[in-house]
C-alpha cells in the first residue's frame, strides 16, 4: 500500500522468509555455514534452535535454495504435529517414494533403496523438520533410528532438526541421550545487538529499492532494537506498521509518538517498566524523550 509512496519497488518488511531479503549477520552465516558443511560432510545429525522470530526458518529456505542448485533431494516436514504413521507417510510423499506410503515397513524399505543409491552415484539426501521441539517422543525416536542408516563412509540420511528452545531442553532429557549424543552440529540464532538492527533494517529497505533511507532515524531503529529486543520477526512488524502510519499521515519520517502507537496497537510486551537507557556505542546520536513535543 506504501510502497509508491516511498518509492520501494517491493515490501521491505514482508513477514515471509524471503531469502532473497536476507540479512547475514555473523550468526545467520555461520549458521547457514554450519548446515552446508553438515550436509556435505555427511554429519548426520545437525540440530539448529533459537528464540521464536530469530530467522530459523529463513535458513533453512537458504539451505532449500542450496539444495535445489546443487540438485540433493531432499523432504521438509514443517508440520510437526505428526504420529509416526503420518510422518512415514509424508517423508514418503516428499521423497516421491515408489511403495505404499502406508506401510512404514516398505517406506523403510523403498528409503534405503534410495538413499543407497544416491550414495553409489556420490550424492546424499537430507531430511529437514521444522518445529522439531513439538516432535512426539515416538516420531523423534524414529528419526533417531533413521540416522542409522549410514555406510563405513559416512551417513546416508542427513538430518537437520530445527526448532524453538526447548528443543535444546527437550534434547538434554534422560530418554533422549542416545539421539543427543549423534548430533554432529549445533547452531544457535538470537536476537540482533542494536548495531546489527540498524544495519537490518536499512539493508530490508536497500533490497526493496531505497538505497539512502530517511525515513525512520537512526535514533527510532534503535528503540524500535529496544522494544521489539532484536527479533527480526518483530522488528519487521513494527517497521511494517510504522510505515503505514507514516503513510496514513503522508508523512515521509518516522518518528517517537508514531512508534508509541504503533506498538500499543501491537500489545508490545517489552520490558517498559525501566527506563530507556540508549546504547554508548551505538553510532548516531540517540534521541532524548524530554526533548520530543
Amino acid at each position: 500500500m506504501y510502497n509508491a509512496f516511498f518509492g520501494f519497488q517491493l515490501s521491505p518488511f514482508n513477514m515471509s522468509p524471503d531469502p532473497a531479503f536476507l540479512y547475514r549477520s555473523p550468526q545467520h552465516e555461520e549458521a547457514l555455514a554450519n548446515l552446508i558443511y553438515g550436509v556435505q560432510s555427511r554429519k548426520g545429525f545437525i540440530v539448529l534452535t533459537g528464540e521464536v522470530g530469530t530467522g530459523k526458518t529463513t535458513m533453512l529456505e537458504c539451505l532449500r535454495d542450496f539444495l535445489n542448485a546443487q540438485q540433493i533431494a531432499f523432504a521438509s516436514l514443517f508440520n510437526s504435529r505428526l504420529t509416526v504413521e503420518q510422518f512415514f507417510e509424508l517423508l514418503a510423499y516428499d521423497l516421491d517414494l515408489r511403495c505404499n506410503h502406508r506401510s512404514k515397513t516398505e517406506v523403510l524399505l523403498s528409503l534405503n533403496s534410495l538413499l543407497l543409491e544416491r550414495h553409489n552415484t556420490g550424492n546424499t539426501t537430507v531430511l529437514i523438520v521444522d518445529e522439531a521441539h513439538n516432535l512426539e517422543w515416538d516420531v523423534l525416536e524414529e528419526i533417531r533410528l533413521l540416522g542409522n542408516l549410514e555406510t563405513r563412509r559416512g551417513k546416508l540420511l542427513q538430518i537437520i532438526l530445527a526448532g524453538q528452545q526447548e528443543l535444546d531442553r527437550k534434547l538434554e532429557a534422560p530418554e533422549f541421550r542416545q539421539l543427543k549424543q549423534r548430533i554432529a552440529l549445533r547452531c544457535a540464532l538470537r536476537g540482533f545487538t542494536p548495531q546489527e538492527t540498524l544495519a537490518y533494517v536499512n539493508s530490508r529497505m536497500s533490497r526493496a529499492g531505497l538505497k539512502e533511507q530517511s525515513i525512520v532515524p537512526a535514533e527510532i531503529i534503535h528503540e524500535i532494537h529496544y522494544r521489539a529486543q532484536g527479533i527480526p520477526r518483530l522488528i519487521n512488524a513494527i517497521c511494517d506498521n510504522l510505515l503505514l502510519t507514516a503513510f496514513a499521515m503522508e508523512s515521509k519520517t518516522v518518528d517517537l509518538p508514531m512508534l508509541d502507537e504503533v506498538t500499543a496497537d501491537m500489545r508490545l510486551d517489552y520490558p517498559g517498566t525501566h527506563p530507556f537507557r540508549p546504547d554508548p556505542s551505538f553510532p548516531e546520536r540517540t534521541i532524548s524523550r524530554s526533548q520530543l513535543p
